[in-house]
């Protein structure tokens, strides 16, 4: 697994979450998809990389043949993402700081990555500039959840609020405002859910 390149444990981190969420494997095209690769020969290259390192098995004739060696998911360990750069999609081999060997069992619902915090906005909530929280990625939001949202290319962590089109991005700390987005004129994603928090010190 050490001899792995940063961009290939994306790659096999998202195969794993894909199997999780979907119970079969990604194919070449949602790879690439996902990752924001330029082709499915790009996703081909890198399978065939991880393969010829003996941590995936590619089946021939099959659209969705990847098979994870076994005990592998515990291998990886989760990806560390930190502070993302204005226009960088979360999953940009550039965030990537490194990965942390946890259990995702010890939270519920199983986190997919941790993020590093940048900043105290969200104090009062027990997250701490420099903290590490452990996110769920997941398009089912519940009001006054804390999220990990996208706006405009910026990516914030906030609690979660919404009256019809309008979604409040509440902080936690009186010296922060809240952010307001209006679902009709302006672009927001819902990265995931804060199912945990680390101090910093996890690596």
């Amino acid at each position: 697994m050490n001899d792995l390149t940063p961009k290939q444990r994306i790659v096999l981190n998202m195969i794993r979450d894909f199997m999780d969420e979907y119970g079969i494997p990604p194919t070449r095209m949602e790879i690439a998809t996902e990752l924001k690769f330029k082709s499915p020969n790009s996703a081909e290259e890198h399978l065939r990389a991880l393969q010829k390192k003996g941590v995936i098995e590619l089946i021939k004739s099959s659209s969705r043949g990847i098979r994870l060696k076994d005990s592998l998911r515990e291998q990886i360990g989760l990806p560390l993402i930190g502070q993302v750069a204005a226009g960088n999609p979360v999953f940009s081999e550039e965030n990537f700081e490194t990965y942390v060997n946890i259990d995702p069992n010890y939270f519920s619902p199983e986190p997919h990555y941790l993020l590093r915090i940048n900043g105290m906005s969200m104090k009062d909530a027990g997250i701490f500039d420099n903290d590490i929280v452990a996110v769920h990625r997941t398009s089912e939001i519940r009001s006054r959840q804390i999220v990990v949202a996208r706006i405009n290319d910026e990516v914030t962590v906030k609690r979660y609020t919404q009256n019809n089109s309008i979604v409040t991005l509440l902080p936690e700390n009186d010296e922060f405002l809240p952010i307001e987005v209006d679902l009709e004129s302006d672009e927001m994603v819902i990265e995931g859910i804060v199912v945990g928090v680390l101090r910093s010190n996890v690596e």
